[in-house]
């Protein structure tokens, strides 16, 4: 795809090549029929390797960097389609963004909490929930018409969770008659949202950072209450940026996150951590693999994204953290993973929200474990990219492993994964998972329509090889 920028070479500044390259590529990724891993069995994985920065720290850093007053810094932004969907939605909206360049540094002018101007078309978010369920509350209240629409996979995922409480705040929101995608948010009369004293329904971080995005620019004091522990990233980052919270501990499980309307963002520099989500294929993988001794650098441990950990310990992993220390406001560690015998567990739900991107890789982790794994309370697997429950069931018992779903979950019943050819269904944490399964399967195993892994985590082939497994991918 690189001859097709050659022509312009000569003709634009740096920023503009590289805002073609990925608008090119998304549009040669569409156009292929399919985009195939083919991971051959066997083998283990060792070294040491950094993944990509994590997506969910990614995204955040863009939003309040763009709203903030300042140039902030960037470093180790993730290169995902996803992540690069938001960047280019502010751009979109005026805002001056460079980057990001090879190691992934972006440098960002902020326009301030009320600088961002009218997009001339849709912002198009491809295949990012994250984009459009936290755009939802950061431009509720902007003064101009804004339309947020995605890809196939997108447009079916539900949003009436984040336009709803949105809307109680004063927002004019349309939606599909499914309460789905494209989003409409509509210019009001009223210079400020209300704010609200909003229960989440569900534990999830997207529609706790929408709320609280949106109470921004809420007039009062606007809170929400948790049920469980959802990744704070948001909570951490607007701090950083200078805005003031309140925090207050429930119970064990609840908490309550208050702020004030009408504040400010200050610039400040992030260094984003590698992705701990994208992490577990390969602290899966290790676990699986005799012979196995793997180090992953610099991996965000927020207490709570550390489900994975947690998770894989009770199932008797050889899992050992150092060189821990704080960067930007959010904990790091080196992890160092090595190969053990695992077994089944019934996987506490209290760490389900702390996992909840990771079960289709815990469930390989399942698969190769001796005795029943049982998970329950993970409803939400159901409305991610796909229907993550009954995907790993299909590819599972395609690999000759005994389990089936349940309406929140799987039962897993340990075993020998045999080869053969599983469908991602587009989704890119379940084509990844399967690959790694390659490394305990009695034969080769073909994943198909692999495309969207490029979303979360570009060069995962090449990462993967790096460190022992035998994966290549096949477009046709």
């Amino acid at each position: 795809m690189d001859h097709l920028l050659l022509p312009f070479m000569e003709k634009i500044n740096k920023q503009v090549i590289l805002n073609n390259y990925w608008n090119t590529m998304s549009q040669e990724l569409s156009k292929e029929s399919s985009i195939t891993f083919i991971a051959q069995s066997g083998g283990h994985l060792s070294g040491q390797i950094r993944v990509p920065g994590d997506k969910s720290i990614s995204h955040r850093s863009i939003m309040l960097a763009s709203l903030s007053e300042g140039k902030t810094t960037i470093s180790g932004f993730l290169q995902g389609e996803d992540s690069l969907a938001t960047l280019k939605a502010f751009q979109a909206m005026g805002v001056e963004i460079n980057g990001p360049d090879e190691v992934g540094r972006v440098t960002i002018d902020g326009v301030g909490m009320h600088g961002l101007k009218q997009a001339k078309g849709s912002l198009e978010l491809g295949n990012s929930g994250t984009s459009m369920r936290l755009l939802t509350g950061l431009l509720a209240c902007h003064g101009f018409d804004i339309s947020l629409s995605g890809d196939q996979s997108l447009s079916l995922r539900p949003m009436k969770r984040v336009t709803d409480p949105v809307m109680q705040m004063g927002a004019i929101i349309e939606t599909t008659d499914k309460g789905t995608a494209p989003l409409k948010i509509k210019s009001s009369e009223k210079s400020q949202l209300k704010a609200i004293e909003y229960t989440l329904p569900m534990a999830s971080a997207q529609v706790k950072s929408c709320v609280l995005l949106a109470g921004l620019y809420a007039q009062g004091k606007t809170c929400v209450t948790e049920p469980a522990p959802t990744r704070d990233h948001t909570e951490r980052m607007l701090q950083g940026f200078g805005y003031e919270l309140e925090i207050e501990r429930l119970d064990e499980q609840r908490s309550r996150i208050c702020l004030e309307g009408g504040g400010k963002l200050v610039a400040c520099d992030i260094d984003v951590p590698a992705d701990i989500s994208s992490s577990a294929f390969f602290m899966v993988g290790a676990s699986i693999a005799a012979g196995s001794d793997l180090t992953l650098q610099h991996v965000g441990i927020n207490p709570t994204r550390i489900g994975i950990i947690n998770i894989l310990q009770q199932m008797g992993a050889d899992i050992v953290l150092s060189n821990q220390k704080e960067v930007g406001g959010e904990p790091v560690a080196d992890i160092r993973i090595r190969s053990v015998q695992l077994k089944g567990i019934r996987i506490p739900e209290d760490q389900v929200p702390l996992a909840i991107d990771e079960f289709p890789a815990i469930s390989i982790a399942a698969a190769c474990a001796e005795g029943q794994t049982v998970l329950t309370g993970a409803e939400e697997l159901r409305v991610k990219e796909s229907d993550r429950i009954q995907a790993m069931v299909d590819g599972l018992q395609i690999l000759g492993i005994d389990c089936e779903g349940t309406a929140d979950g799987m039962i897993i019943n340990g075993g020998q994964l045999t080869s053969g050819v599983v469908d991602s269904l587009g989704d890119h944490r379940i084509a990844m998972s399967f690959a790694m399964a390659a490394l305990r399967s009695a034969g080769s195993i073909i994943i198909n329509d692999c495309a969207n892994v490029d979303t979360s985590f570009p060069g995962f082939v090449e990462l993967a090889q790096s460190c022992g497994l035998s994966v290549s991918l096949n477009k046709r």
